[in-house]
């Protein structure tokens, strides 16, 4: 890669983001701590990979502003690098060895559990190879269970709930739902996808034995411009309901396509509740579209209320309404872990994660969370959602201006949706 691509691929926040006071820039004067975003950020899941980076800058450009990260008696600012994967893992692992070459010491990455896993494959070689330039990798949303199972690593950590765990919370009230009988289960065919179909049957077959699978499938990822077909082959089935952890534009794409075949099915999603979702399937889905996440804006509590409000002020235009507390998360606990050792060196500052909580963040009192130290996944409430009219009852807030939006359906403590894990990790030296 020429010196030219690298400069073009590393764009830096301050670029970006110039919104930081006279009194932060100077107290931020020092060397920065470089976070180096890999993520697709062109292509068919853009949007995803611009919400995830949106989300970055409110996160970064909080921490600067209360002053930075104190390491050694020093503040030092964060500085947010995008690189574009493109959606691509051959992409995703030259971009990578772009900022390790610049010596960033923090990877974040999520869209694409299959890129993710090549990163951390990638990661371990490299740390081990040269330990005085080793890095972490920060996992934002790449889902699939077995990056903290059997490929679990001690430089990988997981902020966001994994597919299991979200599954727990969406097929406990897919068990309540007395109305569905019949289900049909989709997703993109890679190793996330895949997972998701495979323990939905499991989970369901044990939760509700009684209920009817009419089909499952997978599709290729991102390739699929045209889902009419799948949509018409789900409404034959005569399915009550659909399960799928498709996300981007592949969700964006099939809940379309639903509509436009006016299946009546009521939608089971990972992702339902944002980037497009709510306003494609529009009037259709009210009391139809479920959503799983760790939260949303209408969690309700002055606390949870005040997170949203300073995103809606800082991202303003509707279609730029994504946000997430476990990025925000991501970044402070972070922070923390940087101050509590002192050190942006990899090996002290994922020990210093280790059994880290929430606590010291500004989300503490209100979104109870814990870094499992075994297995490197943070353990944290679930939240399933359901889509109505904004104005309803518990929906102050719509999704992307689009007047729907989502009231809470159940909320579910970390240990509710806790599962085992079957990690063997190496430690360094």
């Amino acid at each position: 890669m020429n010196l030219n691509r690298r400069a073009c691929l590393a764009l830096p926040l301050a670029l970006a983001t110039s919104r930081l006071s006279a009194q932060t820039s100077a107290q931020t004067s020092a060397e920065p701590i470089r976070l180096a975003l890999v993520e697709a950020l062109s292509g068919p899941f853009a949007n995803a990979g611009e919400a995830v980076f949106r989300n970055l800058v409110l996160a970064t450009e909080r921490v600067n502003r209360a002053g930075g990260v104190r390491v050694g008696g020093v503040r030092r600012p964060l500085l947010l690098q995008r690189f574009d994967s493109k959606g691509n893992t051959e992409e995703a692992m030259s971009t990578l060895r772009a900022a390790l070459d610049q010596r960033v010491g923090f990877i974040l990455q999520g869209n694409s559990s299959a890129v993710a896993a090549a990163l951390i494959d990638t990661l371990d070689k490299h740390n081990l190879r040269e330990p005085q330039n080793r890095a972490l990798f920060l996992n934002y949303s790449a889902v699939d269970p077995v990056l903290s199972n059997e490929r679990c690593s001690f430089w990988h950590f997981r902020f966001d709930a994994h597919a299991d765990m979200r599954l727990a919370a969406l097929t406990d009230v897919l068990r309540d739902d007395r109305s569905v009988q019949r289900l049909y289960i989709i997703g993109q065919d890679y190793s996330f996808g895949q997972h998701v179909l495979a323990q939905a049957r499991v989970m369901m077959a044990a939760k509700r034995p009684d209920m009817q699978i009419v089909g499952s499938e997978l599709h290729p990822l991102g390739k699929v411009r045209d889902f009419l077909p799948y949509a018409a082959k789900i409404k034959a089935s005569g399915a009550q309901a659909v399960l799928t952890g498709n996300w981007g534009s592949d969700l964006t794409l099939l809940v379309r396509a639903l509509r436009d075949v006016g299946s009546d099915a009521k939608l089971y999603t990972f992702y339902g509740n944002a980037l497009g979702a709510p306003a494609a399937i529009g009037e259709a889905g009210v009391g139809r579209v479920l959503a799983v996440a760790e939260w949303h804006p209408n969690l309700g509590g002055a606390a949870s209320d005040a997170f949203y409000a300073g995103f809606r002020q800082r991202f303003v235009q509707p279609q730029d309404d994504y946000v997430h507390v476990r990025i925000q998360l991501l970044v402070e606990m972070l922070a923390a872990a940087i101050e509590k050792v002192g050190s942006t060196e990899a090996a002290d500052v994922a020990r210093a994660l280790e059994g880290a909580t929430s606590a010291g963040t500004s989300m503490g009192a209100w979104h109870p969370a814990t870094m499992r130290a075994a297995d490197h996944q943070l353990q944290q409430p679930l939240v399933v959602s359901q889509m109505e009219r904004v104005g309803t009852p518990g929906v102050v807030h719509d999704v992307e201006g689009s007047g729907f939006g989502f009231r809470t359906v159940r909320r579910l403590a970390p240990e509710a949706v806790a599962q085992g894990h079957s990690c063997r990790m190496t430690r360094p030296d």
